[in-house]
């Protein structure tokens, strides 16, 4: 499969548009908590990856027990939170971190929960299966002086975490149609036909990128003309795609939100022999990574899937009584939001450590 790649090298887009900088406020995948101004996420502190600049934080300190919890991995993208959180956790000589086994099964988390609780641990990680669900435990272990950093997907109360880190579902939509917009301009396409493959649209996290996408292409004066919603899966990626491909004979921009989907996206792609737009995923697999690499995909959008390794280190300075030493704030921060930048042929390179296999 070859797309289309006629374009110029053009400056890359790490961040929203500055349209939407003074308006749009980034949410998670689910909230209910009252709005509150997001503290912008420092530069990280903590652990060994590569490109850390170091401070007093990296320093070993009093041994801290952090209880993660979270969903089966049964998607290449919670697969990698899993592993990350893990690998994290395994980077600091004073975390002993105890994991509960990944379920989908509300109860069952909560019940694991409950156990982190008994047991005393310094400081829980929880990547809920549903946050609504388990926002009553959370608030449980916060009373019981245990620091609850909330991943991905929020509590329905704000006085069940002391921390919560967020993806930036609605940034990624307006990446998405912001450079969408910006490939429209640079390729002089007249009267584009932009084509959208969205999650499961029941959750808020496909509305919300759905939405941030509808925008960013309404500054542009561009629309959504063909959309179809697959489900996170390899299988109805390809079947949505099919059906889209049959019912639009010329696509010049498709946007599919989620790489693991776009296994089966791109599988129909090929099927039918269309490769005359500029095809850009959502998430930041290795499989897509790879494809730009290769010239067979145009971008992605980053949705981190260092989401819950980030979340251990800040369980780390919390139950440490430590901050983030790039703020002059003197706690850690109560929520941060990570961006959605667009990964391109320009910079694919700096992303690949964060490619996940789908």
């Amino acid at each position: 499969m070859s797309v289309r790649t006629n374009r110029p090298r053009r400056r890359l887009l790490t961040s929203m548009a500055a349209v939407f900088a003074a308006g749009a406020f980034v949410v998670g995948c689910t909230s209910n908590e009252p709005e509150e101004e997001d503290q912008p996420a420092a530069a990280e502190t903590g652990g060994g990856d590569d490109g850390d600049g170091g401070s007093g934080n990296d320093e070993p300190g009093e041994t801290v027990v952090i209880g993660f919890s979270g969903p089966e991995a049964d998607h290449g993208w919670l697969a990698a939170v899993n592993d990350s959180a893990i690998a994290e956790a395994e980077s600091y000589e004073d975390v002993e971190l105890r994991t509960a086994e990944g379920t989908n099964d509300a109860n069952l988390q909560i019940s694991q929960i409950e156990t982190f609780i008994n047991e005393g641990v310094d400081a829980i990680v929880l990547l809920p299966t549903d946050g609504a669900q388990l926002t009553e435990v959370a608030i449980r272990a916060m009373e019981a002086g245990i620091p609850v950093v909330n991943v991905d997907r929020e509590f329905s109360s704000p006085f069940a975490a002391r921390a919560t880190i967020l993806g930036d579902n609605h940034g990624m939509g307006i990446s998405a149609g912001t450079y969408a917009c910006q490939l429209i301009e640079e390729n002089g396409i007249a009267d584009p036909v932009i084509a959208e493959i969205a999650g499961i649209d029941s959750l808020p996290l496909t509305q919300d990128r759905s939405r941030g996408f509808a925008e960013a292409l309404e500054a542009c004066g561009q629309e959504v003309d063909n959309r179809v919603a697959a489900e996170f899966t390899v299988e109805s990626g390809e079947e949505q795609a099919a059906n889209l491909l049959q019912a639009a004979p010329q696509i010049d921009i498709i946007w599919n939100h989620d790489d693991d989907q776009g296994v089966g996206v791109k599988q129909a792609f090929d099927n039918a022999g269309r490769d005359e737009f500029f095809f850009i995923g959502g998430a930041g697999s290795a499989n897509a990574m790879q494809w730009i690499q290769d010239g067979e995909m145009e971008a992605t959008i980053l949705y981190p899937p260092t989401q819950a390794a980030d979340g251990i280190r800040l369980a780390r300075l919390i139950a440490q009584n430590k901050g983030m030493s790039d703020l002059v704030q003197v706690e850690v921060p109560r929520r941060i939001v990570l961006n959605a930048p667009v990964v391109n042929a320009d910079n694919v390179e700096d992303y690949l450590h964060l490619g996940f296999e789908s």
